[in-house]
This record gives structure tokens, C-alpha cells and sequence, in this order.
């Protein structure tokens, strides 16, 4: 029996414009330089969900086989960037692969945050290879009215 994988032209297009989308937000703060380098260092990107309650945002990413020490999660110019690395098994004498499907190397996932939240308060949790971003909102800034005296 023959396993058929259906090709998903809108998958590949959505990872092309996330490759793209995370190439400009690199070259903006950081010159041509690194954008360009994000291809070589980027092997593989974890999948992601972003949740919204009324209290905070949080992110969650996929990152089975890993432990927190290889993750490194930070926070700069109101960007939240996380990276890490999923180390291949090496074969051995004794063992051989016969088929490799889940992908290693280095990845780097970054999200530009939302202005209402408070960079200060964001913890992290690591548990069963999902790692777990909290990111509380802050009270929006009220604008201030200034009075005009007119001479």
C-alpha cells in the first residue's frame, strides 16, 4: 500500500509569506545583514497558537523532543522572539535510520506585540515539549486632553 501526501499550495504560500514577513521585521531593526542570515539558521519553525482572553494574550508553541534549556525566549523593542535548537540523534553502530521525518536544526519565531501589553509581566512554562508564553494586558494609556488658551 502507498502512503499519498495531498499538496497543500496554500500551506507552502503561507510559509513562504512567514519566511518573508520575519525577513522584514529582522532587516528593520537590525539591517540586511541578519534578515539574510535568518535563512541559514532557520531550519524549521514550531507551530504556534495565540490566544486572547480579556486579562492577557498567550502563545503557545510546539516543541516536542526539547527541553527548556534548549529554548531561549526574549522580549526587545516590542518584539517577543523565541529560538532554540532540536538537536539530531547521531547513528550509531548499532543503529541505523531508516527514515527521518521530524525536522532538526535551529529555529527562530518572532511576533511583534500588541501595544496594550505589559513586557514586564510576561512569564513562561515549559511542560510536555509545548511551551507556554502568558503576556498580560495593561491598562491602555488615557489620552490627555490639554487645554488651549486663546489670546
Amino acid at each position: 500500500m502507498s502512503n499519498i501526501t495531498r499538496w497543500n499550495p496554500v500551506s507552502e504560500f503561507d510559509d513562504l509569506m512567514n519566511r518573508y514577513n520575519r525577513l522584514l521585521g529582522l532587516s528593520r531593526g537590525n539591517g540586511e545583514r541578519e534578515g539574510k542570515d535568518l535563512f541559514s539558521r532557520s531550519d524549521w519553525a514550531p507551530a504556534v497558537d495565540i490566544k486572547e482572553s480579556p486579562e492577557a494574550f498567550t502563545i503557545e508553541a510546539e516543541l516536542p523532543g526539547m527541553n527548556k534549556e534548549d529554548v531561549k525566549v526574549t522580549v526587545h523593542d516590542g518584539v517577543l522572539s523565541i529560538q532554540g535548537e532540536r538537536k539530531h540523534e547521531e547513528e550509531t553502530k548499532d543503529k541505523k535510520h531508516h527514515r527521518i521525518e521530524r525536522v532538526y536544526g535551529s529555529f527562530l519565531r518572532r511576533f511583534t506585540l500588541p501595544e496594550n501589553v505589559d513586557e514586564g509581566s510576561i512569564k513562561a512554562n515549559f511542560k510536555d515539549g509545548v511551551l507556554s508564553l502568558t503576556l498580560q494586558k495593561s491598562e491602555p494609556a488615557e489620552p490627555k486632553a490639554i487645554e488651549v488658551e486663546v489670546q
